[in-house]
């Protein structure tokens, strides 16, 4: 009897829908999307490693499923705008990125379930551009400030909480192997610094399934 009562509670909690998540479907998302780098680097100019703020801007995921179970993703975003700077000097830089990620994924549960948990693995590409030194960098002597594009592995865990047959609600946390050279110079003197980003990204909106 007790085991009947909490089937029923839990039937109550988490209703099936009629179908969700099966094979061919098309899930847009979009909410915020939060970069959180955890950076590092080699020595600049003996003043210690880059500092690299976070920045939340909209994000975007479009996905295909292959079957009920397995499916691609596809990441976008508004461009990232991040300030770089030093413990000892504060910012002296800003630099936007785009970070497009393409993902193979494995969704738990049943294509009726109401919840759908999702690991995924795949690709990341960063692109960075508008990248310039403020004043506090150029009265340093900073100037021709690049940042090498990076190719590396992504990882994700997400949640799908399903509204109803079209609508959705997602939180997935993500995680992206970003590794770069940062190059400038200092006094007319070339400097080249490799830079580890490999940030953490949170999203939270909602999500409507074609």
């Amino acid at each position: 009897m007790k085991a009947a009562y909490w089937a029923l509670v839990a039937a109550a909690a988490f209703p099936a829908v009629a179908s969700a998540h099966q094979a061919g479907d098309v899930i847009f998302r979009v909410g915020t999307a939060t970069v959180r780098p955890t950076e590092g680097s080699d020595n600049v100019l003996g003043l210690g490693s880059f500092d690299i703020n976070n920045n939340t801007q909209m994000g975007m995921t479009l996905g295909y499923m292959f079957t009920d179970n397995i499916g691609m993703e596809l990441l976008a975003a508004t461009p990232f705008q991040h300030k770089v700077g030093l413990k000892s000097t504060g910012t002296i830089a800003e630099v936007k990125q785009l970070p497009p990620s393409l993902m193979a994924q494995y969704y738990f549960g049943d294509k009726q379930d109401k919840l759908r948990p999702y690991l995924g693995v795949g690709i990341n590409y960063t692109t960075f551009y508008d990248t310039n030194f403020n004043q506090t960098g150029r009265d340093a002597g900073l100037s021709d400030l690049s940042v090498k594009d990076s190719w590396g592995v992504a990882t994700q865990a997400g949640l799908d909480y399903n509204l109803d047959d079209n609508w959705l609600i997602n939180m997935s946390v993500w995680w992206m192997d970003i590794d770069t050279e940062v190059k400038f110079k200092a006094g007319g003197e070339q400097q080249n610094i490799n830079t580890r980003i490999d940030p953490w990204v949170f999203m939270f909106g909602v999500g409507y399934r074609f």
